[in-house]
């Protein structure tokens, strides 16, 4: 069975204007480079109602916080490992 890791960004005014749009970018390329497009599902999604701590990023329906380019590739390492 092949594991399939839901993923979503919120795209709210909040989060988009603090950068959310680049870390989108980024997340693309990402798995685009380590041939994850078919096991990872990756969108963008309305307000999460978590701004004041946003940018947020959904993996498997856990909200994680302050996503900013600075850390999105480490965050990246450790939730899809199990995937290269």
């Amino acid at each position: 069975m092949t594991t399939v890791i839901e993923m979503q960004i919120c795209l709210g005014s909040s989060c988009f204007s603090r950068g959310n749009k680049d870390v989108a970018i980024y997340i693309k390329d990402y798995l685009k480079q380590h041939h994850l497009e078919g096991k990872v599902v990756f969108k963008g999604a309305r307000c999460m109602g978590n701004c004041i701590n946003g940018p947020n990023l959904m993996i498997n329906g856990r909200i994680t916080e302050g996503v900013n380019l600075a850390v999105i590739e480490s965050i990246l390492d450790k939730e899809l490992a199990k995937l290269k």
